[in-house]
């Protein structure tokens, strides 16, 4: 059997943003300078996180700093959502590292934000409560990715939500946060836990069945499990 070309380019998943965000990608690349290459792009995921952890820390003192943890989410959304087309537009050939660093690093915004949150509260439970969502954060990317190595299929969105969707949820929790202050943790923290755990044991559920059904249907020596 022939080795099966890898499609981690190939995301899978209509988001509700998503024709929207298409235009805008088609549009924009070509305007791009020369000397801005995909990998510039990617690794600029890295700041954009370092300074996220950073305005969520000088939020402790002042909420406003949320609005620069916006600007970081927006600014990401922008690098992330160029880095792929722009390297097939300019044909660098840059496919599994890219498919590599650009998931990396999406890990690691995903984190900073988390981390960035945790900073305004200061009760164990709480914190405790933070740690668990970086888990369960971690753990939903980890059933994307292992699904793709099973079946070559990256799916990004789910439902119709999908990472731009996710990340707009963030840049109106902080302007949110700013407004009414942190006192709203302590019930929004446990229930945006316990949506994302709810969110990922139906994926986890969907795609362990989704697998099973594709290991029953395969034919293995003539013989079925």
């Amino acid at each position: 059997m022939p080795e099966q070309a890898f499609a981690g380019d190939k995301k899978k998943g209509t988001s509700v943003l998503g024709a929207y965000e298409r235009s805008f990608i088609d549009w924009a690349v070509p305007k791009i300078p020369r000397p801005i290459m995909s990998h510039h792009l990617t690794a600029l995921t890295a700041l954009w996180s370092v300074l996220i952890v950073f305005f969520g820390y000088l939020a402790q003192d002042n909420l406003h700093w949320l609005h620069g943890v916006s600007v970081m989410v927006f600014l990401q959304w922008l690098t992330d959502s160029l880095d792929g087309s722009l390297g097939k537009y300019r044909k660098q050939g840059l496919v599994k590292w890219g498919f590599f660093a650009d998931h990396l690093l999406d890990f690691v915004f995903a984190g900073s934000i988390v981390i960035a949150y945790s900073f305004l509260v200061d009760v164990w439970w709480l914190q405790l409560l933070f740690m668990i969502l970086l888990l369960i954060t971690g753990a939903t990317m980890a059933v994307s990715f292992l699904s793709f190595a099973a079946t070559n299929q990256f799916q990004v969105a789910y439902y119709g939500i999908g990472p731009t969707e996710v990340r707009i949820s963030y840049i109106a929790l902080n302007t949110f946060v700013t407004i009414a202050g942190i006192a709203i943790f302590s019930w929004g923290v446990p229930f945006i836990v316990a949506l994302n755990c709810v969110a990922l044991l139906i994926l986890a559920g969907q795609t362990s069945k989704k697998l099973w059904q594709l290991d029953y249907e395969a034919d293995v020596d003539g013989q079925r499990p």
